[in-house]
């Protein structure tokens, strides 16, 4: 490990062990049922204790607990690692300006907050943001580390590094055309501390898009290399199985999104079990616009209650509903989802590595995107890693966080059903947990509370 990376990677734990220890609780489960997230098949009869945030025990025989702990009966229970969505966009920071004004409007952190409470209602205790208004999402970033608000834990690009007039060139990313001209810019980028540079590499010219300009494969080999020297790893945003492989091997560490403009090669899934790329599932996205044009009701199931207003619940099923039945997008994107989540199962049964991330914003389209990857053939079983674990392993973080394992920070959720028989039961949740301290969903700012 080079000096940089070294000093990059010691103060982001530093950071860690601060928001996990900052009002923590030790914490003893008896007799639970334990999915710990590595794939492992569940061990029934489990005793897990833990201590200033951290797992310390991780037993099939009583344990005692320690002084002053909060005990949780875990009979007829399920624990599984806290749940992850590794590529979000976070309400309330970029926007699109109303007409006739030039700016964005002022970032909206009330917003903001009761996404992340909608998160954490619903099971997820790590976020990666793959893109937003720096000074929106970092602020957030911060105070969470800080024990300032209550939230899952925070990860984030900030803004994300392209071409000109490339995918994502607008709110706040920085435009690069030349090296090493691009060193100051970069240099300014890497001053927040990105968690993750997000590239983006794809000249669109697909389904109803417009052709636009790309990022040259040559700039961002040497840009992927430039962050990386300084600790950092990349992923980079992709939707053929041309610009994939090119993007492999420039060197990026993942993949946001998998392919989704034809079917993948048998060859390219072999490719990611061998290169083991992180690949990011964002399935939900694509079948959104279709799946609300036909299926409006599903804003009615409790998890979406529970976290969305009212009115704006009633919005997305009238005048949202109207706009997307209109556009060609919705059409192609119903057809190009069943290609991807084929692609997906591909490179899941070839040995790559899958993460969960939805491209959305809520605990409720998480949860979605669990589902298409069962509705894909995934085991359910199958899916736990890839929304825990995996998570992790994007982040280069799996010696800290995704698994329920002594030494490893205590996130996890405590269910009253079997996530591994079907992953819609990671839905049903007792308690949630972050850094050994039970979270009170009841004191989140929700609808479900109001």
């Amino acid at each position: 490990m080079t000096p940089i990376r070294s000093h990059v990677f010691a103060a982001l734990l530093l950071a860690f062990a601060a928001a996990s220890t900052a009002g923590a609780q030790d914490l003893l489960i008896e007799n639970v049922t334990l999915l710990n997230g590595t794939g492992a098949p569940a061990v029934s009869g489990a005793w897990i204790a833990v201590e200033d945030g951290r797992i310390t025990a991780v037993d099939n025989a009583p344990l005692e607990a320690p002084d002053g702990a909060v005990v949780l009966n875990g009979e007829g229970r399920y624990l599984m690692p806290g749940l992850v969505d590794m590529h979000i966009h976070l309400r309330g920071g970029v926007r699109t300006p109303p007409e006739g004004l030039q700016e964005p409007p002022s970032p909206n952190f009330e917003e903001g907050i009761q996404a992340l409470h909608g998160y954490l209602y619903s099971g997820f205790t790590m976020l990666y943001d793959a893109g937003n208004d720096p000074d929106f999402i970092l602020k957030l970033r911060e105070q969470e580390r800080a024990g300032e608000i209550e939230s899952p834990r925070i990860f984030a690009t900030g803004g994300i590094v392209t071409y000109p007039g490339s995918h994502g060139s607008s709110a706040g990313a920085t435009l690069v055309d030349d090296w090493p001209e691009a060193k100051p810019l970069l240099d300014a980028h890497i001053a927040r501390e990105p968690d993750v540079l997000k590239l983006t590499y794809e000249e669109r010219g697909w389904g109803s898009r417009p052709t636009i300009p790309r990022l040259p494969v040559e700039l961002m080999q040497i840009i992927v290399e430039y962050y990386n020297e300084r600790g950092i790893r990349t992923t980079a945003h992709t939707s053929s199985e041309l610009r994939a492989r090119q993007a492999i091997f420039a060197g990026v560490d993942a993949l946001a999104h998998p392919i989704i403009q034809g079917p993948v090669t048998e060859e390219f899934a072999r490719l990611m079990a061998a290169k083991r790329v992180p690949m990011v599932t964002t399935l939900t996205i694509g079948e959104n616009y279709a799946r609300l044009v036909e299926q409006p009701e599903y804003l009615d199931q409790p998890l979406y209650r529970a976290t969305i207003n009212p009115d704006e619940i009633e919005t997305l099923k009238t005048g949202t509903r109207a706009e997307y039945e209109a556009r060609p997008w919705t059409w192609w994107m119903k057809v190009m989802t069943e290609i991807a989540k084929e692609n997906v199962r591909m490179v899941h049964a070839a040995g790559g590595v899958l993460v969960a991330g939805s491209d959305q914003t809520s605990g409720p389209a998480g949860h979605r995107e669990l589902e298409l990857l069962q509705d894909a053939g995934i085991a359910a079983a199958d899916i736990i890693p890839i929304a825990t674990l995996n998570g992790a392993v994007f982040l280069g973080l799996q010696d800290e966080f995704g698994s329920i394992e002594p030494g490893k920070l205590a996130d996890m959720v405590l269910l009253a059903a079997n996530p591994a028989e079907d992953i819609n039961n990671a839905k049903a949740i007792v308690e949630v947990i972050k850094g050994g301290r039970i979270i009170d969903r009841s004191a989140l700012s929700l609808p479900v509370n109001r």
